[in-house]
């Protein structure tokens, strides 16, 4: 769009590209707004406007932050250049169900392992060291998701990225890219804290955390999935532990916008390839799970971990009972105890003191050691492995053929969507 657009106008801007279900895109200059009652009227009627007309419907301070706007462009030339990117990843020749491949001299079975890996707060200088068993046998720390889409998708095809700009909602990193030379959407989720801007509620959370979505991220992925849905394949790599439960984000509709995946996933119209690249526990079981759609392929990186919750807070929460029991039966603590009985029982009140003071700096760290040994125990049974043996989990493939399968599987999958539509694949 170019200029002001008021009234009218927006509204049908807004009917096809900002609602749920809309795969339309808006591209913004910054010489263009979308108002729905300019400044002079607002002022004139008493109501309330900025300094201009780009402080009210302006890219820079409400549509890009907003995500009402998904690209930016510095001036119309350049947002031509944009749109005709996206019809690069998304134009459907009429009569043909995806968009057409593009030529790629990126081999197919390229190793990612060497891939360079950049990102604030992370140690990794490729992407092999992520998946270390002996660097990151937990897969714990912190990685950036952009270095490992970029890592993995077609090295000769630049990749879009929707969204950049939207506020509270950048734990989701959303792409258009090529995959083997096939338009596909690839969503990851960011697997290193972020910092929050401007004021944050004392109910919620201080930093974005790494593998979470947040209400505004939630909004944003299932925007994604209902965009690419009847148009191209999706690919996801997921590092996600779950929802952010707190009271802000309940309160800022996290319920609601986390059901909107789940019936994107269910609502979607065509391949799915989802993999977890790291973690995958709590509700992201729920809204990314296979049972929803028929075409979704279920993968995991060799080392990788699944379970409805993580062996840390189910060590802390589910097994507390038997957490405590093993560090009642500890010897330094049992024998603490049994002092502690014989010296009560012979009326040796001030050795009782000194033991009971004792028993109280020994229990801490013994109850932290048997936390932490559940925990391991959990996440050690609840691997990825048991995953595929349970159905959660459709194939495990080590980081190396990481790009191979998940081109298989995306060309496995516009097979499979042809072929239910009785037609044969191109």
């Amino acid at each position: 769009m170019t200029g002001i657009n008021v009234g009218a106008q927006p509204y049908w801007n807004a009917e096809a590209t900002m609602l749920m279900h809309t795969r339309g895109v808006l591209i913004m200059t910054p010489d263009s707004a979308m108002v729905l009652t300019g400044k002079q009227s607002l002022d004139y009627s008493g109501g309330v406007s900025a300094e201009d007309n780009f402080g009210i419907g302006g890219y820079d301070r409400i549509m890009g932050p907003n995500g009402e706007a998904q690209y930016w462009a510095p001036d119309l030339s350049a947002a031509v250049d944009v749109l005709l990117a996206h019809y690069e990843h998304t134009y459907v020749a009429p009569g043909e169900r995806f968009p057409r491949p593009a030529l790629t001299s990126d081999p197919a079975d390229r190793d990612i392992s060497a891939s360079p890996h950049a990102g604030p707060g992370t140690e990794f200088g490729a992407l092999g060291e992520i998946f270390d068993p002996q660097g990151n046998p937990e897969r714990k720390k912190p990685f950036d998701m952009r270095s490992l889409l970029r890592g993995v998708v077609d090295a000769d095809h630049e990749p879009l990225e929707r969204w950049a700009d939207m506020a509270d909602a950048e734990s989701a990193v959303v792409l258009d890219a090529h995959l083997g030379g096939q338009p596909v959407e690839m969503i990851g989720f960011e697997s290193r804290p972020l910092p929050r801007h401007g004021f944050s509620p004392v109910d919620g959370p201080s930093q974005w955390t790494a593998g979470t979505l947040f209400p505004l991220s939630s909004k944003k992925t299932a925007r994604a999935i209902n965009a690419a849905s009847g148009n191209r394949p999706l690919v996801i790599l997921a590092n996600l532990s779950g929802f952010d439960g707190s009271p802000e984000s309940l309160r800022r509709l996290q319920l609601e916008n986390g059901a909107e995946i789940g019936r994107a996933v269910v609502n979607f119209d065509g391949p799915i390839v989802f993999c977890v690249v790291s973690r995958y526990h709590g509700g992201a079981f729920v809204v990314f799970s296979g049972t929803l759609n028929d075409t979704m392929e279920v993968a995991a990186v060799e080392g990788s971990y699944a379970s409805v919750i993580g062996g840390a807070p189910a060590a802390a929460v589910v097994f507390s009972a038997e957490v405590r029991k093993r560090t009642a039966a500890d010897p330094r603590v049992a024998d603490l105890q049994a002092a502690i009985a014989e010296a009560t029982a012979s009326g040796a009140d001030d050795k009782v003191s000194a033991l009971r003071a004792r028993l109280g700096s020994v229990w801490p760290a013994v109850h932290a050691e048997k936390l932490g040994q559940l925990a391991d125990e959990f996440d050690s049974v609840h691997s990825i492995e048991r995953a595929r043996e349970v159905g959660s989990v459709h194939a495990i493939v080590s980081a190396s053929r990481l790009r191979s399968y998940l081109i298989d599987a995306v060309r496995r999958g516009m097979q499979r969507t042809l072929a239910a539509r009785g037609e044969a694949p191109g």
